[in-house]
């Protein structure tokens, strides 16, 4: 399902619906092209909002699709992670000012679809956030080590990628996982007060001043990181990262991975 973009007066605010949990999958990754080609097309001096459904903000990488595909060859692992890298960066570098409501949970990519936006408002009561790759047997890639690093810091984002850690919206808050909480009523109201204040005839000086500030994260994309990324497919698709999938499979499921 195409996601929705309703006005609120300038701040056009998109919610992600590709299926109840934002799982995401190559439908996901359509669907957020299909969204950021409508907001360039006609909300292109908007500022954004971006959030989920109920209480889910997103669950992350659809593990039903993804465990298999790692079960399979490197060429293909290393076709889907052109797609996936590109649907965050096109995110993050986005000429407008853009702000994660995250009215629940929100894990491994979901999380990292949060952290590249430019400010992050969660709920403040009953949901989850945590980036779990590594007990899971996936290698965190290079280019949201480094993105989560400009987001969070790089204690933080070592903390949080190294050792898959599952916060409450406090310890979020208070590591700079988010830059303030709300109640679930209110977590879209305040992201779309804050998307909002940048005055509408400085919106080209954001665009600027944006860019300035990711320069050297991108460079370090392009230089460090992305040479770095290449080593991915046969992270993902080793001896002991597909038995960590069958374990964690299990684990989840309660069922031996039908890979």
């Amino acid at each position: 399902m195409s996601w929705t973009i309703e006005r609120r007066g300038r701040v056009a605010v998109v919610t992600m619906t590709t299926n109840p949990v934002n799982a995401q999958g190559r439908a996901f990754f359509a669907d957020l092209h299909d969204a950021f080609d409508r907001l360039e097309r006609d909300h292109a001096e908007s500022p954004v909002v971006l959030t989920g459904t109920g209480g889910r903000f997103s669950a992350g990488l659809d593990l039903g699709e993804h465990f298999p595909l790692f079960a399979g060859d490197q060429p293909a692992v290393a076709e889907w992670f052109a797609d996936y890298r590109a649907t965050n960066v096109r995110l993050f570098t986005y000429p407008r000012p853009t702000v994660a409501a995250v009215n629940g949970h929100a894990f491994a990519g979901g999380l990292i679809t949060a952290a590249v936006c430019d400010h992050r408002v969660a709920v403040a009561e009953g949901a989850r956030f945590g980036l779990n790759e590594v007990p899971i047997g996936i290698p965190m890639p290079a280019v949201y080590v480094r993105v989560l690093a400009y987001a969070w810091g790089e204690p933080v984002a070592a903390r949080t990628c190294l050792r898959g850690e599952i916060f409450g919206p406090e310890q979020a808050h208070a590591l700079g996982m988010v830059h303030e909480l709300a109640s679930a009523e209110e977590v879209v109201n305040r992201a779309v007060e804050i998307a909002g204040a940048t005055p509408e005839d400085c919106i080209e000086q954001y665009a600027f001043t944006k860019r300035a500030c990711q320069a050297a994260v991108l460079r370090d994309i392009a230089e460090l990181a992305d040479p770095l990324d290449g080593e991915l497919p046969a992270g993902m698709t080793s001896d002991r990262a597909r038995h960590a999938h069958r374990r964690y499979w299990q684990q989840l499921k309660g069922s031996p991975a039908p890979w």
